[in-house]
């Protein structure tokens, strides 16, 4: 049996926790439910969001799904549960999420679909312009190799994101290809976005051809860390050019040190901001098509009619390292590290 004493300081602990969540401010609780913390961005959004919460006067409360889609859907009752008046959703899988996601639209919770589309036409959609990111990536792979053999290290499957990339890919490089130039010699979607599975379908790839490949498109920052170290095995880290998105620092580093070509710089203090204003203003009411900014959206996997906000990437290489670093994102020392003098212009 749990003795009275023990009871006692269980219960207030309990209330204690349920206090915390709610000590901060008056407005509204915004409810943001992660897929995981796997990947260092996510910190960055984190922070951004809750700034711009507690700014408002509203209370940031938060879970995270580590990755696993069925922790999602009970992390997102239970946001739900501790007030949340609106609610932030990564989803870590695009079609696992939508019953959680409808439950809480039926019940008068608004959803912004963060960074990943959740093609629910009641849900908000706010991300970079991944389309464009693919491009923008395939844009510049193609400048060092306009022809050869190509691999496509793509993201998640259960992830709109890594298609809509893919596609992008293929809007610059299609032409080539038909002609010719360019072979596609591997393609492979990387589970749950892991470097390590990167990594083994990269390797896997160069087995295959025989370390004939001469450029690696890869979804992400994460899966360019992957397939780099699977060149770099080989030897070949550097002389085969490989795309990223996120801007992490690493990746930074190895585009100064000459690994990593291009890296996607989306701004995430930007991005989570947008969500936490937007969040703010559904729960008080404004309607999806009433936020600035917003336009009407239909090109998802399952054409529903969606509202969404959609901002801008740029693409960072060794000529422009100075944009990322002169934004505050980075220091020149963690972007620099290792770098030999007088061979990147933003670290001299």
């Amino acid at each position: 049996m749990v003795s009275k004493k023990h009871a006692l300081i269980s219960l207030a602990a309990l209330a204690l926790s349920a206090g915390a969540a709610f000590a901060q401010g008056d407005g509204p609780v915004v409810g943001v439910s992660w897929s995981n913390f796997q990947e260092e961005r996510w910190k960055t959004d984190e922070a951004a969001i809750k700034a711009a919460i507690e700014k408002a006067g509203g209370t940031y409360v938060s879970a995270d799904a580590q990755s696993s889609p069925a922790k999602q859907l009970t992390d997102i009752e239970s946001l739900i549960a501790r007030g949340a008046k609106a609610l932030i959703v990564l989803a870590q899988d695009a079609d696992a999420v939508r019953p959680a996601v409808e439950k809480a639209v039926a019940e008068g919770i608004p959803v912004v679909g963060y960074d990943r589309l959740i093609e629910i036409p009641q849900a908000f959609y706010l991300t970079f312009d991944n389309v464009e990111v693919g491009r923008l990536q395939a844009r510049e792979v193609f400048k060092v190799k306009p022809e050869g053999n190509y691999v496509f290290i793509k993201g998640s499957g259960s992830d709109p994101n890594a298609n809509f990339l893919f596609q992008g890919a293929m809007e610059v490089l299609k032409p080539a290809m038909d002609a010719g130039k360019i072979k596609n010699v591997g393609e492979a979607y990387t589970d749950g976005w892991l470097p390590a599975n990167a990594q083994r379908n990269m390797e896997q790839f160069l087995t295959k051809n025989n370390n004939k490949v001469d450029a690696v498109v890869a979804a992400n920052d994460g899966t360019a860390g992957g397939a780099i170290a699977a060149l770099a095995a080989q030897g070949l880290a550097g002389s085969v050019p490989v795309s990223g998105q996120d801007a992490d620092k690493a990746a930074l580093n190895r585009v100064a040190l000459g690994t990593q070509t291009v890296t996607v710089f989306k701004d995430a203090r930007e991005l989570g901001r947008n969500a936490a204003e937007i969040a703010l203003q559904l729960a008080g009411g404004k309607k999806l098509t009433e936020i600035q900014g917003a336009k009407p959206w239909n090109l998802g996997p399952k054409k529903q009619n969606m509202t969404a906000l959609f901002l801008t990437p740029v693409a960072i290489t060794k000529d422009n390292l100075d944009v990322v670093i002169n934004a505050g994102w980075a220091s020149k020392e963690v972007v620099c590290q290792g770098v030999k003098a007088g061979t990147v212009k933003a670290c001299d």
